[in-house]
């Protein structure tokens, strides 16, 4: 019996041992990326912070202002119809018609007028004319855990003019695989409307910029984009669908390196070990297997105005069970619209510490928020919008692979949310959890009420030069 004990305890601090190579697509860890694993070991330390809630004050405190707080005096008439319809309306009031279709029609045909930026983040660059002229503005314009974020901020600007993507080990000049690649931060731009389908995973290398804006820009029918081992990477502007699984081989990952990778899952954005992200105005839909996926002691992660539509896996903060330095990990969820043909992970986290701030979730199959390992989870201001057809999963919350003996001292909280038709969020932990900084430091979210307001202009814009976004 002893025998089979000690057996056993061996296979699975083998397996365990294995999950890094297997995970990251990496034939093996050799020299090179032994070396990229403990550089983004040590950058992943000092992108942990400490007391997150100093994180989730300065969130609120440094951008907070009423313009959009349903508990001002005064409100423009926009808002407080809003509100109102919110409240009184059928539930189809509510499911907002967020569809695409050619540039200049569908989805922000109907948002016409002088611009209107909705919430914090949006209002420290999106009404400049001259955006395009201060494009590294835009870095400023971080909050959350990954508020250190700065991209390509001081490099130069790189400009891709070929969708092209026909060769992985040495890519052409003026093509997005050869921009990422390069070791010099950079600002990347796109000449004009693009769609790409990328061979094999893209390798983005540390202190990049991928800026979209002006430029209808789609990654899709191919594979996705991978942050491995890296740090102070900037994502904006992008529409990411249709990704799909690819057989690995032969790429090159940096200017003075390639090497072997083995298939890729088919994720639509990858961070693996990597730190200092921040994924803005994204548009995702329909990859094969998750939309956004956060693993391996990954930290320091904003993913905000995003929006998401049609699939199952949404997001996943954490991947497994034995690696425990996901603990570190620390990701603001902000400002984003979940929308329709969603079916759960909205996100679903193991250990780590995650704020889930002002976003609108309008549409899930399963359940929005789950998680295991005794993650932390503040949901403060969202707006959940249970199925209307499905009435056994009205509840936000799902806890896995822990009896309710162990859940229930998660602290799972939730302030100022709005939950409608029938939606609930079970909570969990110390019942008078709080934070315990002063008034002065501790800003409250805006209120749940507000969130169609804040999340209105969710997803990839149709910015143009000489025009406020």
């Amino acid at each position: 019996m002893e025998g089979a004990r000690l057996l056993h305890l061996i296979c699975v601090v083998c397996i365990a041992s294995l999950i890094p190579a297997i995970r990251s697509n990496i034939a093996e860890l050799d020299e090179y990326w032994q070396q990229r694993s403990e550089e983004a070991e040590k950058h992943s330390l000092a992108a942990y912070h400490s007391d997150p809630f100093e994180i989730v004050d300065h969130f609120h405190e440094r951008h907070y202002d009423n313009s959009t707080d349903i508990e001002t005096e005064r409100q423009d008439d926009q808002e407080e119809e809003d509100s109102i319809a919110m409240l009184t309306g059928s539930i189809n009031s509510t499911r907002r018609s967020l569809r695409g279709g050619r540039r200049g029609r569908g989805k922000w045909s109907k948002l016409k007028g002088p611009c209107s930026a909705s919430n914090p983040i949006d209002k420290c660059w999106r009404c400049m004319p001259d955006w395009a002229r201060r494009r590294q503005k835009l870095a400023d314009c971080v909050r959350g855990f990954g508020y250190k974020t700065t991209g390509g901020k001081l490099g130069r600007i790189y400009v891709v003019t070929s969708n092209l993507d026909n060769d992985l080990i040495n890519p052409r000049p003026g093509t997005l695989r050869h921009a990422v690649i390069q070791k010099e931060p950079l600002w990347i731009i796109f000449k004009n409307d693009m769609n790409i389908r990328l061979q094999q995973e893209l390798m983005i290398n540390s202190h990049k910029t991928i800026d979209a804006r002006g430029a209808n820009v789609h990654i899709a029918y191919g594979a996705g984009i991978t942050m491995q081992f890296v740090t102070n990477i900037i994502i904006h502007g992008l529409h990411i669908h249709h990704i799909v699984s690819s057989n690995g081989g032969m790429i090159r990952d940096s200017v003075d390196h390639y090497g072997f990778r083995t298939r890729a899952d088919g994720d639509g954005l990858s961070i693996f070990g990597a730190s200092n992200i921040w994924i803005d105005h994204v548009s995702m839909s329909r990859c094969q297997d998750g939309l956004i996926d956060a693993i391996d002691g990954s930290t320091g992660i904003t993913i905000s105005n995003s929006h998401f539509t049609h699939h199952n896996d949404v997001m996943l903060l954490g991947a497994h069970n034995v690696i425990d330095k996901d603990k570190r990990m620390q990701v603001t969820v902000a400002y984003n619209h979940f929308g329709k043909g969603l079916v759960q992970r909205m996100p679903r986290v193991r250990w780590g510490f995650v704020h889930v701030v002002n976003n609108d979730y309008t549409h899930w199959e399963l359940y929005a928020i789950g998680g295991s390992q005794s993650p932390t989870i503040l949901s403060h201001g969202n707006r959940f919008i249970a199925p209307p057809h499905i009435p056994q999963y009205k509840e936000v919350t799902k806890r896995d692979y822990a009896p309710e003996a162990e859940w229930k001292n998660w602290n799972w909280r939730s302030e100022r949310d709005i939950f409608m038709n029938g939606a609930f969020f079970r909570q969990s932990g110390n019942p008078n959890f709080r934070c315990t900084h002063t008034r002065q430091q501790m800003i409250k979210p805006k209120h749940g009420l507000a969130v169609s307001m804040l999340t209105k202009y969710a997803g990839a814009l149709d910015c143009k030069v000489g025009r406020p976004c």
